[in-house]
Parts: structure tokens; C-alpha cells; sequence
């Protein structure tokens, strides 16, 4: 009855601790253990595992290469573990480009504790990309679990998402062409993300002219350690300036500003002499995470009102409806990713449920729809 877990690290303490917190979570059952990237490859292709979780730093091979070659035999969700350093950063930035589904820090004292925010992070991303990724939920069966599947996708990126076997619950996709120019005005582009946002923000990004005339406002949820590492490759292979945004800086056009992990970040001030506020800001029952698209969004409609396009993105959880929501209510635009090219339809579909996003593009079309919109007038 419960989705099946591989667990790859050096550490024996460290796979003893995550095996145990994740299977005091009925749903997960840890099926095999890896010392090694090159034990994982073995192990992924004997036991077929639902979820990996994978270490960074091995010997004999390291993380990202066993990413690479369990991905190349079949298509499964892997969450890395990867240190707090830049080093640490930089691999896991490689690691979600190969095609891991997902990250989290490896903090030693949270493992050793049990720390409860920890422990329910941990099996919440892991169940998250199973039942939300693939679609599926295990039932039992005399061989022990396995998954119920329903409708085949359709659609070029059908092999990727549904573990290279064609079969899983069916992914909707955009529907609506490309072309889009209402003749609205803007004064800035915004974007919310988190699981699989990487990899989705270095798409469109790095598909916008070097002359982009606006400012662009990115809140991807990271650690304090990753967004400064991931400013500046977006950077190196976009055409705009890509960077992590600095307390009471002056907003320029043309420049894709990333909110620092870990922080808040709100624009304050009028349209043509906005600044950054980045300030700590503790969790709450309704500021779930640092950064917080909301926060951002919201401070957004204070200063811009309706002059902005704003885009959610791939992301579990609902971060983003209420800041688009606001939005909106001021005349703002909001589009949302699709299903199939979600890595994770949580936050978008949060903004489509709700009635909130004006269109859904795949992640391949948001550039061109970006132009067409924002370069038009």
C-alpha cells in the first residue's frame, strides 16, 4: 500500500535516519539502499523504485552522474541531498538540469533530531512527486505494491513524464496557440516557482532579447545558499542580466531580479524608482515560505497596480494564488504553466482552479506568448 523509496548515500547513518523518518510515514516504504552512485544505478534498474532520494558528494560515483544514467534507462522522480556550500549549490544546479525532480539541504542536526519541520518535509516532497508527478496511487497486490494507472498522455513530453512507459494519468496541456496581444500596458514581468522551476525559469529567460524593456521580479523557493549560484548562471546563458536581488536597490529595466533564498522580497516605492526590501520574516500559518511568491506579488500590486504580467509556474503547494489573486484584482494578467510540463501542477493549477489565470502555456510557448504580449505595443 505504499510508494516505493531508494535510498542512495555514503552515510550509513544518513540512510538509516531518512529511512526511518520516511517510513514513519505510512504511504513510503524504503525498498533498497545505495552506498553509492554506481550501487544506485543497480538498484534502480533491479527494484524499480517510485522515488529516489540521491546524495551528491559519493565515492565510486557521485550523484550526478548516477542522475544521468538512471535517467537515460528510465524516467523516475529523484530528490537530491545536497550541503549548503557553493560547491554544494552549483552540483545540485547540474543535477536538476540533468533531470532530478527535486532538491532538499542536507542539514545534519534536522536528520539527527527528527525535527518535525524536517521530518514532514521530507516525506511530503517525496509523496508530493509521486502522487502529483505521475498521477498515480499504489494499491496492493500478492507481489507486493504497485501503481493503479489510468488514461495514456498524448503529447511530446508524454515518455518524460510518465517514466519512459507511455502509461500514467492523463497530463492536460495548453490548448490555446501561442499568439496573444491584448494591447495592455506593463511596466514589469513576474514569475513564481518552485519544484522544477529551474530548469522551467532557464527556458524562458534565457529566450527574452537582450533589450527586454522591463524589469522581471523571480521568487523560485531555495535555500539562501542557491540563489546567488543560480543568478548567476542564469546570467551566463541569458541574453538580459540575471541577479539575485540586493536590499534598497533601485529597479532597472531590462533586469530579472531573484529573490534571495531564505529572505523575503517586496518592491516598495512608486513605478519609476522602485527599490528592493529584503528582510527576514518569520514562517506563519499564512507565509508558508522564504521567499514567498505572495509576499512579492502583493507588494507588486501596491506599486504597479495592474501593469504587470504575471506568470506561476511549476510548484507544489498553492504559493502564489493569493499574491495573483491581488493581482488580478488590480487588472494584472496571469498565466500558468500547464499540466504536461509540470514538473509538479500544484501552484499553477492552484491559480487555474481558483478561476485566477487568464491562460496556460506550456513551458516551451511561455517566451514566445511574453514577447507577443509585452513587446508588441
Amino acid at each position: 500500500m505504499a510508494y516505493k523509496v531508494l535510498v542512495v548515500d555514503d552515510s550509513v547513518f544518513f540512510r538509516r535516519r531518512i529511512k526511518k523518518i520516511l517510513e514513519l510515514d505510512p504511504e513510503l516504504t524504503v525498498i533498497g539502499e545505495a552506498k553509492n552512485g554506481q550501487e544506485a544505478v543497480v538498484q534502480a534498474k533491479l527494484l524499480q523504485p517510485d522515488v529516489i532520494t540521491m546524495d551528491i558528494e559519493m565515492p565510486v560515483m557521485d550523484g550526478l552522474t548516477a542522475v544521468k544514467h538512471i535517467l537515460a534507462w528510465r524516467q523516475v522522480p529523484i530528490i537530491m541531498f545536497s550541503s549548503l556550500t557553493g560547491e554544494g549549490a552549483q552540483a545540485t544546479l547540474d543535477a536538476l538540469e540533468a533531470g532530478a525532480s527535486d532538491f532538499l539541504p542536507k542539514r545534519f542536526e534536522d536528520i539527527a533530531t527528527d525535527r518535525l519541520e524536517a521530518v514532514q518535509l521530507l516525506q511530503s516532497r517525496v509523496k508530493g512527486l509521486c502522487k502529483v508527478r505521475f498521477g498515480y496511487r499504489p494499491v496492493p497486490s500478492s507481489n507486493g505494491p504497485k501503481a493503479i494507472l489510468f488514461n495514456k498522455p498524448s503529447g511530446p513530453l508524454a515518455k518524460f513524464l510518465m517514466g519512459g512507459s507511455g502509461q500514467g494519468a492523463p497530463r492536460r496541456s495548453a490548448s490555446n496557440r501561442i499568439k496573444i496581444s491584448s494591447g495592455k500596458h506593463y511596466q514589469c514581468l513576474a514569475i513564481g516557482t518552485s519544484t522544477g522551476g529551474p530548469v522551467a525559469l532557464q527556458t524562458i529567460l534565457t529566450q527574452l532579447p537582450a533589450d527586454f524593456p522591463y524589469p522581471i521580479f523571480v521568487v523560485q523557493h531555495m535555500p539562501g545558499t542557491f540563489t546567488r549560484a543560480f543568478a548567476e548562471r542564469l546570467n551566463a546563458v541569458s541574453n538580459i542580466t540575471v541577479k539575485e536581488a540586493q536590499h534598497d536597490e533601485v529597479v532597472q529595466n531590462g533586469v530579472a531580479y531573484l529573490a534571495p533564498g531564505g529572505r523575503q522580497m517586496m518592491i516598495i516605492g512608486r513605478p519609476q524608482r522602485a527599490r528592493f526590501r529584503i528582510y527576514d520574516e518569520p514562517l506563519s500559518s499564512s507565509i508558508m515560505y522564504k521567499p514567498s511568491v505572495d509576499l512579492t506579488f502583493n507588494s507588486l500590486a501596491n506599486v504597479y497596480a495592474g501593469d504587470v504580467l504575471a506568470l506561476i509556474l511549476t510548484g507544489m503547494g498553492a504559493d502564489g494564488e493569493v499574491g495573483s489573486q491581488s493581482l488580478k484584482n488590480r487588472g494584472a494578467k496571469i498565466w500558468a504553466q500547464d499540466e504536461l510540463s509540470s514538473v509538479v501542477y500544484g501552484m499553477p493549477q492552484a491559480v487555474v482552479l481558483a478561476g485566477i489565470a487568464e491562460r496556460e502555456f506550456s513551458i516551451e510557448d511561455f517566451s514566445g506568448g511574453i514577447k507577443n504580449e509585452m513587446l508588441s505595443q
